[in-house]
C-alpha cells in the first residue's frame, strides 16, 4: 500500500504515518522515492502496538474498521457460554488451552487444534498481555474456517498467571478474539482497547457471575457507542 492508501485504510493522518515511517516506528520501505507498506506487516504492527497508541488513533482505527451495521460488535460475538470467571489455569500454556475449551462451549468452533496452534504462534511473536492484568489472546491472522462465526470469550483466572505483561504484573483477565477477516479482527481489538481504557477491568474483577459480566460488557459497549455518536 502507498502512504495515502494506508492512511485511508486505518483511519490515520498520512503526515503522522510518514513521520513514524521516517523514524523507523512504522514498518515500510522506500520504492522509487515513495513509501510502500506491506499489508501483512502492517497487521502485525498494529496488533503489537495498538495498546501504545493514543486514544484518538485507536478511535480512528476502530471507526475505519467498523462496518455500518456493526455498532455493537462485542455484543454480537460474546455469548454467555463464552464467559468463565473461574478459569482453571496456572500457566500461559494452560490459559491458552482452557480458552480454546471455553470457545468450544459456544458450539461455534470447527477446528480447536487450529485455534490453539494459532494462539501459540501469536504469543511466540510477542505477548498479547497488556498492563494492569489484562490480555487479548488472538491468532496472528483471522481464521475464517476455524469457527462458524466470529467469537469473543471472556475469562478470569483468580490470582492471575505470568503472561509476560509489559508491567511485570500477573494477568488475570483474558479476552479471546477469533475473527473471520482482517477488518473485523482489528475492529474488535480496537473496540476492546477503547472499552478497557475505562475502569472496566476492575469492575469485571468485582462481579460474581457470568451474566453480570456479560451485562457489564454490553453496557460498557453501549456507553462507548453512544459516546462515539456524539463526537
Amino acid at each position: 500500500m502507498s502512504l495515502e492508501e494506508l492512511a485511508r485504510h486505518i483511519g490515520m493522518d498520512a503526515r503522522t504515518l510518514r513521520k513514524w515511517a521516517e523514524r523507523g516506528k512504522l514498518p515500510g520501505q522506500m520504492v522509487g522515492g515513495e513509501w510502500r507498506f506491506n499489508r501483512a506487516q502492517m497487521l502485525d504492527w498494529l496488533q503489537r502496538t495498538l495498546h501504545t497508541l493514543d486514544e484518538l488513533h485507536i478511535r480512528n482505527l476502530e471507526r475505519a474498521m467498523r462496518r455500518d451495521s456493526e455498532d455493537r460488535i462485542i455484543g454480537a460475538f460474546l455469548a454467555l457460554e463464552g464467559i468463565e470467571l473461574h478459569l482453571a489455569a496456572k500457566s500461559r500454556a494452560s490459559v491458552l488451552r482452557e480458552l480454546v475449551r471455553l470457545a468450544e462451549r459456544t458450539q461455534l468452533v470447527y477446528d480447536p487444534q487450529e485455534i490453539a496452534a494459532a494462539l501459540e504462534e501469536r504469543e511466540a511473536l510477542g505477548p498479547t498481555a497488556l498492563p494492569r492484568g489484562l490480555a487479548f489472546p488472538h491468532p496472528r491472522r483471522p481464521l475464517p474456517y476455524a469457527t462458524a462465526e466470529p467469537l469473543i470469550c471472556l475469562a478470569r483466572v483468580p490470582g492471575g498467571v505470568p503472561f509476560n505483561a509489559p508491567d511485570g504484573r500477573l494477568t488475570d483477565l483474558f479476552v479471546l478474539v477469533c475473527a473471520n477477516d482482517e477488518r473485523q479482527h482489528l475492529g474488535i481489538l480496537a473496540r476492546l482497547a477503547m472499552m478497557f481504557s475505562t475502569d472496566l477491568a476492575d469492575r469485571l474483577r468485582a462481579v460474581e457471575t457470568a451474566p453480570e459480566a456479560l451485562r457489564l460488557m454490553l453496557d460498557t459497549e453501549e456507553e462507548f457507542v453512544a459516546g462515539s455518536r456524539s463526537v
